[in-house]
């Protein structure tokens, strides 16, 4: 009892601190400007982390500065940053500085297992070192017919489905979730997880996979307790200990760890006994060899002892992969979808342009000439500039540094600044869509989707800017050691799976009434109506004559 009771005061005084020294101990960060938070317990973050939050995200970027103080829990200070050469200063110079957040990693670690995601420094340089080579265009190159395969499929299953319902409204999230799992498994995998050829409920590990990324990015209670968890003991004893605790959402995103723990476990061990097996085996499996996992464990035999993944890290880029593939993909081609349903005439322009392309090349249109029809090219390019699936990331720094600015701020007390001094233990909120949308770079017309800024060249003010991003200026793939591993693989998806779709049916809105609202999350999603949290966008669908 004695023990349990000077617990309980430790913690308590430990709590008390926190808030003191958070609330009166002086920052350099305390001259820079920013609103006020919504709660002294939690600041900013419910409102950052409100799905329905984008005119928060919106003030930060139009009212603000181009680094803004804000507040997290017990006060502790707090930067949302979307600066291009503090940007560049974060995610090239001193990447290993501004590390992910615990909590992400963390949670990562947990759920998915130690993948490139959830690890730092050495580590995370030897595993991205293996992938590398993993995602070149010669790679691409061999997952194009892959794709364009599962792109028949998905168009044969949304013609059986009008015909057996005898209805063209469809939900284009569901066969687009569908369709990017299958994508990821077949060339990603060289595992099918869905023939596509009819409609049928989501499978346990699909379910699984459509929930997580809103789970983790709406539990406040696992954004603050996990970085504290993951020290208690070994994995059985917090397996054991999570088994006791009465929150739905924990209890869940266990479910969800468990459903992909069982699926990856399984398809990794058969893809190492084909290998194992030699060539026949693997050519009867679904790439025949050519998907990212055959390659990387090809690819890890032959590597040094150093350089080596273990069994445990190769399952967490599995796990990881699939995620990081899935919801992205589905996101960003729902909302291409939903651009040209509200633009005829430009889906029509689009339709001609994939039309003549597939009859100069008398049928699929190969890798180089696909990735690089110009007006394919400007509506990727615009959608993802406007609407990137993920919003922001989270990093923290790991020592005092200095953070350089491309444009001078001017502080509380109307002093100007060309740079900031970022204490230790700083989080760093990077503003993927506030830099995409940054105004005195892009211009006036910044929030506008006009695919015709793609056509021409790029004001020198985004070029002058050198936005460290890894595509096109942006900020949607990140940047740096630790910007998206896949972006091509991603590219390659949306426009196989755009020609064959535009070459089939016309899309658009339908005539129900029903409004789709996209909801913000750790990657966004539509939902019908306000209130509804289930990821959905009714649209109809009618095939091209002739």
């Amino acid at each position: 009892m004695v023990l349990i009771q000077s617990l309980a005061l430790i913690t308590a005084a430990w709590f008390v601190w926190q808030i003191i020294r958070n609330w009166i101990c002086k920052s350099s960060l305390d001259n820079i400007p920013g609103p006020k938070p919504a709660s002294w317990f939690t600041g900013h973050l419910d409102q950052l982390f409100d799905r329905h939050g984008w005119g928060f995200q919106d003030e930060l970027g139009e009212r603000y500065q181009s680094v803004v103080k804000l507040q997290s829990v017990l006060g502790r200070k707090a930067l949302f940053v979307f600066d291009p050469r503090a940007l560049h200063n974060m995610i090239v110079k001193e990447q290993y500085t501004y590390e992910p957040s615990d909590w992400v990693t963390t949670s990562i670690r947990l759920v998915m297992g130690p993948g490139v995601l959830a690890s730092y420094g050495e580590l995370h340089r030897r595993q991205r070192k293996m992938l590398n080579p993993v995602f070149s265009i010669k790679h691409m190159r061999h997952m194009t017919p892959i794709f364009y395969r599962v792109a028949y499929n998905l168009r044969d299953g949304m013609k059986n489905h009008i015909k057996s319902t005898f209805q063209n409204d469809v939900d284009i999230v569901h066969w687009m979730h569908r369709t990017a799992l299958e994508l990821i498994g077949q060339g990603g995998l060289g595992h099918s997880f869905d023939p596509l050829k009819e409609d049928i409920p989501y499978s346990n590990f699909a379910k699984a996979m459509k929930e997580l990324s809103a789970a983790f990015f709406h539990s406040t209670l696992e954004r603050m307790t996990l970085p504290f968890l993951v020290k208690l003991g070994p994995k059985w004893f917090r397996r054991w200990l999570l088994e006791w605790v009465p929150h739905q959402r924990a209890q869940r995103l266990k479910e969800i760890s468990d459903i992909m723990d069982e699926n990856t476990r399984k398809i990794f061990f058969d893809k190492k006994a084909a290998l194992e097996a030699g060539d026949e085996a693997v050519k009867e499996q679904v790439a025949n060899g050519k998907d990212v996992m055959s390659i990387l464990l090809n690819e890890n035999a032959r590597a040094s002892e150093e350089d080596k993944l273990s069994e445990e890290e190769l399952l967490g880029q599995m796990t990881i992969l699939v995620f990081a593939a899935t919801d992205t993909t589905t996101t960003a081609l729902a909302q291409t979808l939903h651009i040209l349903a509200e633009q005829p005439e430009i889906q029509e322009k689009l339709r001609v342009e994939i039309k003549e392309a597939r009859l100069k090349a008398g049928g699929d249109i190969p890798h180089d000439e696909l990735m690089a029809l110009p007006f394919l090219d400007a509506v990727c390019r615009e959608t993802l500039r406007l609407y990137p699936p993920v919003t922001f990331i989270t990093r923290e720094t790991r020592k005092d540094t200095v953070m350089p600015l491309y444009r001078p701020i001017q502080g509380i007390n109307g002093q100007t600044m060309s740079e900031i001094h970022v204490p230790k233990a700083t989080t760093i909120i990077i503003g993927i869509r506030a830099s995409n949308l940054n105004r005195s770079i892009w211009g006036d017309d910044v929030r506008e989707w006009k695919p015709e800024r793609w056509l021409k060249p790029l004001p020198e003010a985004v070029t002058d800017a050198h936005i460290p991003g890894v595509y096109s200026n942006l900020m949607t793939f990140n940047g740096g050691g630790r910007s998206c591993i896949g972006f091509k693989f991603s590219q390659l998806e949306m426009k196989v799976v755009l020609s064959v779709l535009l070459d089939s049916f016309r899309v658009s809105m339908t005539d129900t009434g029903k409004s789709v609202i996209w909801n913000m999350a750790g990657i966004r999603y539509p939902t019908v109506g306000k209130e509804s949290r289930d990821a959905e966008f009714p649209m109809n669908i009618m095939p091209v004559e002739g």
